[in-house]
């Protein structure tokens, strides 16, 4: 049996004999959304995609996080889009998690899986579709690209979770380790989307204060996660939301890997405002 696994968020409404989840929280530092807080009821549709219907879980939003946007995407099949964003500028990473959605990229088609990381170069065009009898999910981040003077923007390029050795971090033993989609030293990326992946029992042992955003989504597994001042049992499906400098860490709990997918912004000076000047 396969280590790895991908929560699919489904939908659907609580029945009304359910008693009611307080896990939720909304704060000056953080917002932490339980994977069943993600019900019919809160989708959001999208321009120019037919058939399909998305669970918009960050946004910008003065006073948090500010760089990116993330959706859990869900297809019907033969839904998808050959417009899926016109907004200019923009770049993205897919990250699926269920299906075998099919995308058109630089004059490609790749046929996806769960585990496909797609890169798409800021302004290139793209297309999804799902052609198959299955729902297809996938995670959607989306970031105003920044470019510098002197640097090329990134190409687009499509990969799998399983074609990328995670890099172990230093003194840990390989239980904390990270599967990293783009070289750290590649100047050109304003953004990661990695995975993290801990071992049971493994841990960040000491708050990490950065100057980051942060969006946290659970893949597998589950951990207690430490938030600003709050210490919060997370599991698959979880989605957590840092603004810069919010203190995190966590423990690894259970009997299977605990993975998450990561956002950060990278790689850029620090925006300074006109009073500044």
């Amino acid at each position: 049996m396969s280590q790895r696994s991908y929560h699919v968020t489904k939908g659907g409404l609580p029945k009304q004999t359910e008693r009611m989840d307080m896990r939720a929280s909304f704060t000056h530092a953080y917002a932490f959304m339980p994977g069943n807080t993600m019900c019919d009821i809160v989708v959001s549709y999208l321009p120019h995609w037919d058939r399909t219907r998305a669970w918009v879980i960050a946004r910008p939003l003065s006073g948090l996080a500010e760089t990116f946007s993330q959706y859990i995407v869900e297809v019907e099949p033969g839904g998808g889009s050959s417009r899926p964003d016109t907004t200019l500028g923009v770049e993205s990473v897919l990250f699926v998690t269920g299906g075998s959605p099919t995308l058109e990229l630089g004059g490609d088609s790749h046929i996806l899986r769960p585990g496909s990381y797609v890169f798409i170069a800021p302004g290139e065009p793209w297309a999804l579709s799902n052609p198959f009898g299955e729902k297809a999910c996938f995670h959607w981040l989306r970031k105003l690209y920044e470019p510098v003077d002197g640097l090329d923007s990134p190409e687009s390029f499509v990969t799998h979770d399983d074609d990328i050795i995670p890099v172990p971090m230093a003194d840990t033993d390989g239980r904390w380790a990270t599967t990293r989609f783009v070289d750290i030293e590649d100047m050109r990326h304003d953004m990661h989307v990695n995975i993290v992946t801990f071992q049971p029992g493994a841990v960040i042992p000491f708050p990490e204060t950065h100057v980051m955003e942060h969006g946290i989504f659970v893949l597998q597994g589950k951990g207690t996660y430490r938030l600003n001042q709050d210490w919060i049992e997370v599991e698959a499906g979880d989605f957590m939301w840092l603004r810069a400098f919010c203190p995190q860490a966590c423990y690894a709990a259970g009997d299977e890997p605990f993975r998450y997918l990561l956002y950060k912004d990278v790689n850029r000076h620090v925006k300074l405002g006109s009073f500044l000047r």
